[in-house]
């Protein structure tokens, strides 16, 4: 399974949810979300955005030019599969940075709630099957 399609451009112009100085209860927003994959911005900070994911699916290949993509996973288990054949599995409380540049794509090994940190509004660009 894939994700419904998300343009670039939709994803970019995702609605900030929190202001600064709002305590966010991220069990509740995650517990809220019933659709097979939800990807929200939840608050800025800087130049980049905290994303909240939650997902039971794969989400497209694609890669980001100019970011690089922190993720830490609260529940569940995610795979992150990286161009070129190499998996990354991460469990609750596990992180990594995905490089700028670096295809790949993230899917959910049952459902999975994760946090991305990532430049506010940057590019995506999807690229198909790797």
């Amino acid at each position: 399974m894939t994700t419904p399609p998300v343009t670039p451009e939709e994803y970019a112009a995702e609605p900030v949810r929190f202001p600064a100085l709002r305590v966010v209860d991220l069990t509740a927003e995650a517990a809220a979300v019933a659709e097979p994959y939800r990807n929200m911005v939840i608050q800025r900070v800087n130049n980049s955005c905290l994303r909240l994911a939650v997902l039971n699916e794969a989400f497209a290949w694609h890669y980001h030019p100019t970011s690089d993509e922190l993720f830490i996973v609260l529940e569940g288990c995610l795979a992150i599969d990286v161009a070129g054949g190499s998996e990354l599995r991460l469990g609750p409380l596990e992180a990594v940075t995905v490089p700028a540049g670096t295809v790949h794509r993230t899917r959910a090994l049952g459902r999975t709630v994760n946090l991305c940190v990532e430049e506010w509004q940057r590019a995506r660009d999807a690229v198909g099957p790797a």
